[in-house]
């Protein structure tokens, strides 16, 4: 099912123009909702081109100590799934182009109701949603009922994703397809565009949809080497760790984090020029 959203119209874009896509990724409310709504207002001026905002959750799996710490933080300020769509709704406000995606986990939506979740997503302005806990074959849980609200629903594929395994993937991705470019959790170790080439070939050969590349990005080096093989290389981790490094002893922010984070994200987009 074709869905036409931001994410779309800005890979279109940066493939007429030649430059590669930088996607960044912060957790909603981390450290505290005033905080991260400035630095995710921040985001697209400091050169990000696509917005991961996560949905805060105690659970996350998929994450390494740092997400997960991030997620902590935030539900420890009170963050709920309302406070983070409230944020969407607000960057909105002044930017109306920048892809925005909500990544995370399957149960703060499904505590939140699926309808009710989609009406007020979309209405908030989100794009598509990445939820790592939910494959192709719970489909009819989030992702086709997200296809025919108008939201993209961006499948992850890895490195074990075998061919047999790809077309069942692919059937009803759109936006992007997510490379987890590892085998494990986000943060903790990296790999190389040589290593990965070859999966993403195959992917590609298998599908239209742009590559975003993800887990292990830290540098702008990192993020022109994964854009030279795919649509978009995905930093997470370590803007996260930026926040972490700026926060007093109780886990408030000092002053400058904002400008800090943005900062660095100034540096990163440098490698997706």
């Amino acid at each position: 099912m074709s869905v036409e959203t931001r994410i779309g119209k800005m890979f279109a874009a940066k493939k007429a123009s030649g430059q590669g896509c930088l996607g960044v990724f912060i957790t909603a409310g981390d450290p505290d909702f005033d905080t991260s709504l400035e630095i995710l207002k921040g985001l697209p001026a400091a050169g990000a081109d696509m917005i991961e905002f996560g949905m805060p959750f105690s659970d996350p799996m998929a994450d390494g100590p740092a997400i997960q710490v991030s997620s902590q933080r935030s539900l420890a300020n009170g963050q709920n799934m309302k406070k983070t769509l409230k944020m969407v709704r607000e960057f909105r406000a002044q930017d109306d182009e920048t892809p925005m995606v909500l990544m995370g986990y399957y149960n703060p939506i499904y505590s939140y109701g699926v309808d009710a979740f989609l009406t007020d997503a979309k209405d908030a302005g989100v794009d598509g949603l990445i939820i790592v806990d939910l494959p192709p074959e719970e489909e009819s849980e989030l992702c086709l009922p997200a296809l025919k609200a108008g939201i993209n629903f961006i499948y992850l594929t890895a490195p074990t994703t075998t061919d047999e395994r790809l077309p069942r993937v692919l059937e009803n991705a759109s936006g992007f397809l997510y490379y987890v470019s590892i085998t494990g959790i986000t943060g903790t170790k990296s790999t190389t565009a040589e290593t990965i080439k070859p999966n993403i070939d195959r992917i590609k050969a298998a599908s239209d949809l742009p590559i975003a590349i993800g887990f292990g990005i830290k540098t702008a080096d990192n993020v022109a080497e994964f854009n030279s093989i795919a649509d978009a290389a995905i930093v997470g981790t370590a803007v996260v760790n930026v926040i972490a490094d700026n926060l007093d002893g109780d886990n408030r922010a000092t002053p400058g984090l904002a400008d800090k984070v943005l900062g660095f994200v100034s540096e990163l987009s440098e490698g997706s020029k």
